[in-house]
């Protein structure tokens, strides 16, 4: 019987660490682009969160069996529990900055069963602010079409010394700009309302960004509040999965996709073409802003590589062919 090499691979590791478990595990931890993050000084009702990325780097599927945290003031999820060759999944955290004030600290430990028993330990570390409070807990902007501009507002509000004053604000990113405006000062309360404005120039996807806000607080440790920005910019056309990936396909078997294309207005789907016969489509009728085309692929011929491109022809404008790389392997 053949074995896998992926497998053998990760076999021998076991064997040699033998009586070394935190070695033994390195297998789990190395899929980890890494594992702390300190989210410094935050305000009270701030959304609070980080995204721990790991991808499968091995030819057997990895399962995460639980996720768990040391602490209620932050709550781990899991986006994905099993994950393919090359796949890769996330494990975000999330701070409860209402119920909870002060220095928090964090430890999540995410358990493997698949292909091989391990633990991964990640860490956050938080001070929350009871001081100052955003409302709403932070900037969003949702779904906003490429090339237009779009505004937020936040309102902060702070209670104690009667000169506190935010001195700066930066965003993080050139595609935000932001203003601030003194509202209310007395009796040591302190009120700003902050306007964000996203640039057309933002790129189309997700994106995750902050203000940073420079205060005149005596301890220096104080003196940075982050503010989270958050939201999506929709491109005139996109592609799921940008990438279709076919994993470890045994000779005989089939694999089946599904390619979604989202545009601003209806379009037609002419054709689709794959790498080569191996690839079959349902090309889809009528005149839709949104189309699924079904992909199957059997896995017929020699075991090796699979690579190379789907290409969807349209009658969109700029768009006539829409590529998507594809990546697997027979084995």
């Amino acid at each position: 019987m053949k074995i896998p090499l992926g497998l053998l691979t990760l076999a021998v590791m076991s064997v040699v660490c033998v009586g070394r478990l935190s070695l033994g595990q390195e297998w789990a931890s190395a899929m980890f682009d890494h594992t702390h993050h300190d989210f410094g000084m935050v305000a009270r009702g701030a959304k609070v969160e980080h995204v721990f990325t790991l991808k499968n780097l091995y030819v057997e599927d990895v399962h995460i069996a639980n996720v768990r945290t040391s602490c209620g003031c932050t709550q781990p999820r899991s986006t994905k529990n099993t994950l393919k060759t090359y796949e890769t999944g996330q494990i975000v955290a999330t701070v409860d900055t209402r119920a909870f004030m002060g220095r928090k600290d964090a430890t999540i430990t995410v358990t493997f069963d698949k292909p091989f028993p391990a633990e991964v330990q990640l860490h956050t570390y938080v001070y929350i602010r009871s001081d100052v409070v955003f409302e709403p807990g932070e900037v969003l902007f949702s779904g906003i079409p490429a090339g237009t501009a779009a505004e937020r507002k936040v309102q902060l509000s702070y209670a104690g010394r009667n000169d506190w004053q935010i001195v700066k604000a930066v965003p993080s990113a050139p595609i935000l700009d932001v203003k601030l405006v003194e509202t209310a000062r007395g009796g040591g309360q302190v009120r700003y309302e902050i306007t964000v404005r996203l640039q057309p120039e933002a790129p189309p996807g997700y994106f995750a960004e902050r203000i940073e806000l420079t205060t005149n607080d005596v301890r220096e440790d104080a003196q940075l509040i982050s503010l989270p920005v958050e939201g999506s910019v929709v491109a005139a056309v996109s592609v799921q999965p940008s990438q279709v990936l076919l994993g470890v396909v045994k000779p005989g078997n089939t694999s089946a996709r599904n390619i979604v294309i989202q545009a601003r207005e209806p379009f037609h789907v002419l054709g689709v073409d794959g790498p080569d016969a191996r690839f079959r489509f349902v090309v889809p009728t009528g005149k839709k802003s949104v189309t699924v085309i079904p992909m199957t692929f059997d896995a017929a011929g020699e075991a090796g590589e699979i690579r190379g491109e789907i290409v969807v022809r349209t009658d969109l404008p700029g768009y006539e062919a829409i590529r998507v790389p594809v990546l697997g392997k027979i084995e």
